[in-house]
């Protein structure tokens, strides 16, 4: 059997292709935090609080990251109101049963995370408030069905988003990097609509109002 060798132009691509969702999808998941901040600033000074215990003034740093819990809640909690990706594509491979239907090969399947993400069924009748400490004890508890599947900001499974964990790093360094810095609050000009232009995204971008700590 012949090996088939990727061009030039299909490396190009791909880079092209990580690049962008990479971008993109941190972009969005930084906006929504942001905002989720600006809001709710009792978290922003809980948030304040742990990366001064943990790097003081200093840049963040590997050892620190993983220490972040407060932040993690929060970023979980954001991604939960506000994902990336508001649908998810899979192939059926083969016949499958899946509750009481039976879906046939070739059938192509549109899962919406931003659905179930915003179910009562799932989370509660607080189910669009944001509350980061319903992750306190973890994804595999914050649902009240103990549904871990239930929330998929960067898919599920062997298939899960390649690059989870490097958007959530990355995301952990700026938002402490912010926070070192600068108290910030929402700007009265700014107005909610977001949209879906391939990620979730505030049309007219989110205006934050930012003053020295």
């Amino acid at each position: 059997m012949q090996a088939k060798w990727m061009t030039e132009d299909d490396i190009i691509d791909e880079c092209k292709t990580f690049y962008f969702a990479g971008h993109e999808t941190t972009t969005s998941l930084l906006s929504w935090t942001m905002l989720l901040l600006a809001t709710h600033q009792e978290w922003q000074h809980k948030a304040r609080e742990e990366v001064l215990q943990i790097f003081g003034q200093n840049n963040p740093n590997s050892a620190g990251i993983p220490r972040l819990k407060i932040m993690n809640m929060i970023i979980e909690e954001s991604l939960r109101l506000y994902p990336p990706i508001p649908n998810i594509k899979r192939r059926v491979t083969k016949e499958v049963r899946l509750g009481n239907m039976i879906l046939p090969p070739k059938l192509e399947l549109y899962i919406s995370p931003l659905a179930l993400h915003h179910d009562p069924n799932i989370w509660g009748e607080d189910v669009h408030q944001f509350k980061p400490e319903r992750f306190a004890k973890g994804v595999a508890n914050a649902t009240i069905t103990k549904t871990q599947a239930a929330f998929l900001p960067f898919g599920f499974g062997p298939r899960t988003c390649v690059g989870l964990n490097f958007a959530i790093v990355e995301s952990k360094i700026a938002l402490a990097m912010i926070l070192q810095r600068f108290v910030f609050t929402l700007s009265p000009t700014y107005v909610h609509l977001p949209v879906q232009i391939f990620s979730i995204r505030p049309l007219h971008g989110i205006h934050i109002v930012l003053q020295t700590v």
